[in-house]
């Protein structure tokens, strides 16, 4: 399916009428021309809110915090791998990542950077291969350049700390991981010597319960300073244990 005006006209559901944007995506000149490279697709993939949807705030407060929340209605086909796009950002792909099957039906949220007004959207990979696309246009500007929000010398002493908490949610248990890192985007300037801070971000990280997969990151400058991940998932057995690298090869191991 083509991603076209007519299909932005078509999905402007009544709520738009009260002022909220109800379609995900505007047409986009950038998506059509990384497309192929992204996604190994000429054709775009359908969106279809009954496997799932992508929900971000129409306008940003806070261009380097962008909240992004992937979710799917129950009896959804599961999700096995999806590619979390901003098309505006200086590298549009912000990362990919894989599920275990605790985490299905999905709801999952993490927090991007968006460095210009910019549909954000993300494929999914179902188990038979399909890929399907959520995904909002989000009014931000100069998230990927945004300065720091502490000093150099407490990013320092601070860098690979975890914390990990666990709530009750709708029949499953909600776990929130944050984790000490300035991700900076390479795009980032140092505010005592005004010189550029070369980009340095968590890269990879990898979350299990015993020995089941939760998730897998692979990421790039976009994901956000001290970056959060809320997940949604069936407990199971054993402690939750993280792995996280960054690209200056750090490893950062904890168990909760």
């Amino acid at each position: 399916m083509r991603l076209a005006c007519l299909l932005f006209a078509s999905m402007l559901a009544p709520a738009a009428l009260a002022g909220e944007v109800a379609n995900p995506m505007q047409p986009s000149a950038l998506w059509d021309d990384m497309r192929l490279a992204v996604i190994g697709m000429d054709d775009e993939p359908p969106v279809d809110p009954a496997i799932f949807d992508l929900d971000a705030p129409p306008r940003a407060d806070n261009p380097a915090l962008v909240p992004v929340r992937i979710t799917q209605p129950p009896g959804a086909p599961a999700i096995r791998a999806l590619a979390l796009v901003v098309d505006g950002n200086p590298a549009p792909v912000a990362a990919e990542f894989t599920f275990g099957e605790a985490l299905m039906p999905l709801d999952f949220e993490v927090r991007v950077r968006v460095d210009s007004y910019s549909d954000l959207r993300a494929i999914a990979t179902l188990e038979d291969g399909r890929k399907v696309m959520a995904g909002r246009f989000v009014k931000a500007s100069g998230g990927c350049a945004a300065p720091a929000g502490k000093s150099m010398d407490e990013v320092r002493a601070t860098m690979g700390e975890m914390r990990f908490r666990q709530t009750e949610g709708d029949g499953r248990q909600v776990g929130t991981l944050m984790i000490r890192h300035p991700n900076f985007s390479g795009l980032q300037r140092d505010q005592v010597t005004l010189l550029t801070i070369p980009a340095e971000f968590i890269q990879t990280l990898e979350v299990k319960q015993g020995e089941a997969p939760l998730f897998t990151m692979e990421a790039g400058i976009s994901i956000s300073e001290d970056p959060v991940f809320r997940f949604a998932h069936v407990p199971g057995e054993g402690p939750v244990t993280v792995h996280a690298e960054d690209t200056e090869g750090r490893v950062w191991d904890q168990s909760f």
